[in-house]
Order: structure tokens, then C-alpha cells, then sequence
């Protein structure tokens, strides 16, 4: 069993990296980021099943794409303090010729991203070709993505959630992340969507709920049920439900800090709430 306390202390300093860089440059997406700690957390700490060392083939090893690229903090925090490369790297966020750009980028190599991400919609399609390529391969490791629910709003999701039960590709995990905020307000406010389940459902995919999106113990029992139903016939989606800005009070529940970065006072309040546990970089 994972030792929970453990992941809860990961996270907490995960929350303040992500945090430190954005008021850093004054620049990046600390709302999502925080909202989906816990779940990269539990990722790449216990989910995934990975080999020693990171190559771009992926085979023979449980594969990660991040589709909604603009929470790109809470993504470097955790593969910098997973191993994937140095954590003092984090300081060069969104830095000019660097690693760590706004969106995830791969021509510079950072190990962890296979794909570059923040063009909203594409991933979905991304994480069925790989997952087919594990068919192919006879790779019986699975393929998981996280998506943003208002990135759902984006059409080709649909052409790709459409083929994906067409084609059987059942090695699949998607995962939304269902915080109902975006750059411009409320999901439903924007563009509603109606029951993102029943719209799953109706495309031919088997749907789980995760109701505590940032609870870690919640998260690996939603995900182990997730990937029980593996191998079925159709892929599957967890519905994640979040907290945009979670662990930090005053960015919880608004769409308000999707894409703005703290000032001094409020990073120092931010840092406060959650004490230094790993270290800062």
C-alpha cells in the first residue's frame, strides 16, 4: 500500500513550486495546476508503470500524455521531483531557450514529455495512436491522458472519442478534469455542456467518477477501478472532479486564476498555507 502521508507531503510541496515558479516570471496557469496535484501526484508515484530511465519508444512501459499543456507547472514539479530531470531546473520556467516552456515542448528533449501539448483538443487523438500502437506492438501496458473539461468544447475530442469505441481501444484511460472553470468563466457559462457522462457513455466508452478529485486515497481507488475495466472492448474516461486552485484559499472555486500569476504578498500567503515538506528547488 502507498504510504498516503507520504503522497499528501509530495503534494503540498508540489503546490508550492507551482506557485514559486508562476510568481517568478509573472507568467503561467496556476489554477488547473493546482487543482490536478494530487492526481499527477498519484500518477507518477504509484499508477504508472514505468521503466528505469526515459526514452521516447515507450515500450514495454505505461505511457502519459497531457493533453490541456497550459498546466505545464504542476507537470514539471512532479516528473523534476519524480527523477525525470533536476530539480533546480524548475527556476528556468518559462525562460527563454530553455526546457521549460510555457506548454510542454519536446525539441529540446526534457525527459518525461513525448508530446508537445496546449493546442486544445489534440491530445485525445494522440493517446489513441499510441495506445493502438500498443496493439500493434503487442504491448499490454495501458495509455493514459488528462483533458480539461472546457477543452471538450473543442470538436475534434468528438471525432476522436467516436473512433476510439469504433476501434476497440480498450488500453485506454482518459481522464477530465472536471473543475467546471475556464479562461473566460464557468463551463456552463461558456459553453455548456450538459452530463459529460452521458455524452461518453453515448460514444461508446465505459465512465467512472472520481467525486474527490483531491483526495488522494479517493484517486487510487477511482484509478484502480479505471484500469480493472481495461480490456473490455472500450476504452474508458474518468471523470475527475476538481477544485480549480485547490490548497490555496484564495484561488479556490474561480476561474479567476487560470492564467495569472501571484503577486508577493499572495505567493508569501500561498506558501504559508502549505509548508515547505521535499525541500524548495
Amino acid at each position: 500500500m502507498p504510504n498516503i502521508k507520504e503522497l499528501n507531503d509530495f503534494t503540498t510541496q508540489v503546490r508550492r513550486d507551482i506557485i514559486r515558479m508562476v510568481h517568478k516570471v509573472n507568467s503561467g496557469h496556476p489554477g488547473g495546476s493546482l487543482g490536478c496535484a494530487e492526481f499527477f501526484v498519484s500518477l507518477y508515484q504509484d499508477i504508472l508503470d514505468t521503466k528505469d530511465g526515459f526514452d521516447m519508444d515507450g515500450i514495454g512501459e505505461d505511457l502519459f500524455f497531457l493533453s490541456n499543456g497550459h498546466i505545464s507547472p504542476v507537470y514539471y514539479s512532479v516528473l523534476a521531483r519524480s527523477g525525470y530531470f533536476p530539480v533546480e531546473e524548475l527556476n528556468t520556467f518559462r525562460l527563454l531557450n530553455t526546457r521549460l516552456q510555457g506548454h510542454p515542448t519536446t525539441h529540446e528533449g526534457l525527459p518525461g514529455v513525448r508530446i508537445a501539448s496546449g493546442s486544445l483538443g489534440q491530445g485525445m487523438s494522440v493517446a489513441i495512436g499510441a495506445a493502438q500502437a500498443k496493439k500493434l506492438n503487442n504491448d499490454d501496458h495501458l495509455v493514459y491522458s488528462l483533458h480539461g473539461d472546457g477543452e471538450l468544447q473543442e470538436g475534434q475530442n468528438w471525432e476522436a472519442i467516436m473512433y476510439a469505441s469504433a476501434k476497440k481501444v480498450d488500453n485506454l484511460i482518459s481522464t477530465i478534469d472536471l473543475n467546471q472553470q475556464q479562461i473566460d468563466g464557468s463551463t456552463d457559462d461558456v459553453l455548456p455542456m450538459g452530463s459529460l457522462r452521458a455524452k461518453f457513455e453515448a460514444f461508446g466508452w465505459l465512465v467512472i467518477d472520481i467525486e474527490k478529485g483531491n483526495d488522494i486515497e479517493a484517486i487510487l481507488k477511482g484509478m484502480a477501478e479505471a484500469k480493472s475495466l481495461t480490456g473490455n472492448g472500450k476504452p474508458v474516461c474518468v471523470l475527475l472532479h476538481t477544485i480549480m486552485g485547490n490548497g490555496i484559499d484564495f484561488m479556490m472555486h474561480t476561474h479567476a486564476w487560470h492564467g495569472k500569476a501571484p503577486n508577493d504578498e499572495q505567493l508569501a500567503t500561498g506558501l504559508a498555507q502549505n509548508p515547505e515538506t521535499l525541500g524548495d528547488y
